[in-house]
């Protein structure tokens, strides 16, 4: 349950919201309006793609979808408990989002749709780096978990069942940081281009150095 998790976990939350929304705000903004921090869109785009027979669409999209899928993948070999403890390959993973947010710059900087496939590979490592901790469900690339969760946890609220505070700012902090990673990554977009990108690459570093330094400190 969410109360066993350490306080640090929020902030953990809050900024890969953070940088999760600001990749996709870059996506948006330079990816022909697509997103590629979570999939619902781009599935109706593949449908619509499929539905005219417009079949170079179609595999852009399905190559996105893939990398997303290869992403959560890698998590998944690099995380095999959903029971978050320190000395997992936490900060490992982060390293490696890094390097496909770079790499997707690089790509992207040059025409290349492989960019997309990387940032969308990065998404899908994060998000599934994060799902479950502790039976908790936490969810930093989409939104609509999360608001889902959130709604549930009103519903109740009105019936007389008392809310979880802690679980109430969770979902507030992650809706908060990912709004304003898409303030940042559109600010920084229409300035930088796509080396916006740099921006989320270098706080999943950072968040990785901090990790590790805190696991080491803890041992």
């Amino acid at each position: 349950m969410l109360t066993r998790l350490p306080p640090w976990v929020e902030v953990g939350a809050f900024l890969l919201a953070f940088l999760a929304g600001s990749v996709n705000a870059v996506g948006l903004l330079g990816f022909s309006h697509q997103s590629v921090s979570h999939l619902t869109g781009t599935s109706s785009l593949l449908g619509l793609a499929l539905a005219d027979l417009d079949l170079s669409v179609a595999l852009h999209l399905l190559l996105t979808l893939l990398s997303f899928l290869a992403g959560a993948a890698l998590s998944g070999m690099l995380i095999t408990s959903t029971a978050l403890k320190l000395g997992r390959h936490y900060g490992f993973s982060l390293l490696i989002e890094a390097g496909l947010l770079t790499l997707a710059m690089l790509s992207l900087q040059q025409g290349s749709d492989l960019g997309v496939y990387l940032a969308s590979m990065a998404c899908g490592l994060q998000n599934a780096m994060v799902t479950t901790y502790s039976g908790s469900i936490i969810r930093t690339t989409h939104l609509s978990g999360v608001f889902t969760d959130l709604g549930i946890m009103l519903g109740n609220w009105l019936r007389g069942i008392a809310l979880d505070s802690r679980r109430l700012l969770l979902f507030l902090l992650l809706i908060g940081g990912f709004i304003c990673g898409g303030v940042v990554g559109t600010v920084l977009f229409r300035w930088l281009h796509f080396v916006a990108l740099m921006v989320p690459a270098t706080l999943a570093a950072s968040l990785a150095v901090v990790y590790w330094g805190y696991s080491r400190g803890r041992s």
